[in-house]
């Protein structure tokens, strides 16, 4: 194979296995759930953790993304402050660290990652949202222009708009186009991250291997 492989654990609709193939990787996405929308090269439903313990030599890079409700300042909310989530940071970076591979994980911003965050207005985006990737490489990212509505909140979605109050998106946006996730429902786009992402962390990678 003339590309490098990447493994896409916790992979959903596929944002940011998009923005590795726009960097030159092939990319294969592990879900525990059937996604009949990824836009991958190759998807295997599986556990994500389990198939990177048996699979994970076979791949030059690991990007992993876990459950972020358990970590967003979102579950603070009363219909979700009773929700209970799972917390799959520390064992996914343990698992990540027993590989050859380089890797990447990506969550919210206010989970225990130990990296930069990025924001999609910082590559061009018109949207806010932000996010943490840790790296066992260095990512150097362009500082963020700095926002004074996050554009989220259930009680104002009456307010908000066609996207329904998606956080990060402007209210009358269309967010799979903001975010150039068009192959999505609108319901993926919400725990999504747009490819602009990976494809700009995808030259540090491709950067590092060669």
């Amino acid at each position: 194979m003339s590309k490098p492989k990447l493994l896409d654990l916790f992979c959903g609709a596929g944002g940011a296995a998009r923005g590795y193939q726009r960097a030159g990787f092939y990319v294969v996405g592990i879900d525990n759930r059937p996604q009949p929308h990824y836009v991958g090269d190759e998807f295997i439903q599986a556990d994500a953790l389990e198939y990177v313990a048996a699979h994970g030599q076979e791949f030059d890079v690991i990007h992993a993304s876990p459950p972020c409700q358990g970590y967003s300042q979102m579950r603070y909310l009363k219909w979700l402050h009773d929700r209970e989530y799972p917390l799959l940071i520390p064992e996914t970076r343990a698992v990540l660290q027993t590989t050859n591979a380089l890797w990447v994980i990506e969550n919210v911003s206010n989970s225990p990652l130990m990296g930069a965050e990025l924001c999609g207005a910082a590559l061009g985006l018109p949207i806010r949202r932000h996010r943490r990737f840790e790296s066992n490489i260095l990512l150097l990212f362009p500082p963020c222009p700095g926002h004074t509505v996050m554009y989220a909140g259930k009680s104002q979605m009456s307010q908000r708009g066609r996207n329904g109050g998606i956080m990060g998106i402007p209210p009358d946006c269309d967010p799979r186009r903001a975010m150039n996730v068009e192959w999505m429902s609108l319901r993926e786009t919400r725990q999504t991250i747009p490819p602009a992402y990976t494809e700009f962390i995808g030259r540090f990678l491709m950067e590092a291997i060669s």
